[in-house]
């Protein structure tokens, strides 16, 4: 796995915000907490890559057991995508090309919106095992999907954040009239309780879809990154490497 160390820790956008769920705690004033399972039989490491022209001070803390790991335990994953923006009449892929045995786990998403009204009306769709027009499962909502409805509105006029065990849209950053120029949000959903199992392949892509006048469909064309984290049997497919800093950059 190698993803930007926010948004493993669901705090995309380079501004820390509490999150207070199963597998990701973030808490006052800077602690990153991660209880995902990570099995390995012979070896394990961890790197953190700085990649600013500064030194940057870490502190860290990591709990194993050495035990005997079952001969079909899944090992953990996670990969992160950025479509910025997402092109015109197209989605945002969280995931593509996982070939394997296993279940996916989660999504982070990171959204900035690029224009005015609603935006969260788009269907995340899991295409598995063979699927290729139609998904097996598919959506109804952004908005449905990480928990919330009719805009995370509330009270009105305004978002309601909020932070479970299981899911959360607890990440709004407004436009402050003067640098910030967009609406940003922070929003989690882990597959927990509810894993969605694959046996062969998975791909998982959501929708950039808003309203226009008159009822119809905005296709939108909005900055969206995305994490997702699932556990499958080994050999893993390769992963598309990071984009460079600019293409990381938070602008």
């Amino acid at each position: 796995m190698r993803v930007p160390l926010g948004d493993f820790f669901c705090n995309g956008w380079c501004e820390r915000s509490n999150v207070n769920s199963i597998p990701i705690s973030v808490n006052p004033a800077g602690g990153f907490n991660s209880y995902w399972e990570m099995p390995f039989r012979k070896s394990a490491k961890i790197v953190m890559e700085n990649l600013a022209d500064h030194e940057t001070i870490l502190y860290y803390q990591i709990d194993y057991t050495l035990t005997e790991v079952p001969e079909d335990m899944a090992y953990f994953h996670a990969q992160w995508r950025r479509s910025n923006p997402v092109q015109a009449e197209d989605v945002h892929t969280i995931i593509d090309g996982i070939k394997g045995k296993g279940h996916y786990v989660g999504t982070y998403m990171a959204w900035q919106v690029n224009s005015n009204g609603w935006w969260g009306e788009g269907e995340i769709k899991f295409y598995m095992d063979g699927d290729n027009q139609y998904p097996t499962i598919c959506g109804t909502g952004t908005e449905d999907y990480f928990g919330g409805a009719w805009n995370f509105e509330q009270p009105q006029g305004e978002y309601g954040t909020f932070s479970t065990p299981y899911l959360g849209f607890h990440q709004v950053i407004k436009p402050d009239g003067l640098y910030r120029a967009n609406q940003r949000f922070g929003m989690y959903r882990w597959h927990i309780m509810d894993p969605v199992r694959f046996a062969e392949e998975l791909k998982v892509t959501i929708q950039a879809l808003g309203w226009r006048s008159e009822g119809r469909y905005h296709a939108r064309q909005d900055d969206i990154a995305s994490v997702a984290y699932w556990y499958q049997t080994e050999p893993h497919a390769t992963f598309p490497a990071l984009p460079d800093k600019d293409g990381l950059e938070v602008i």
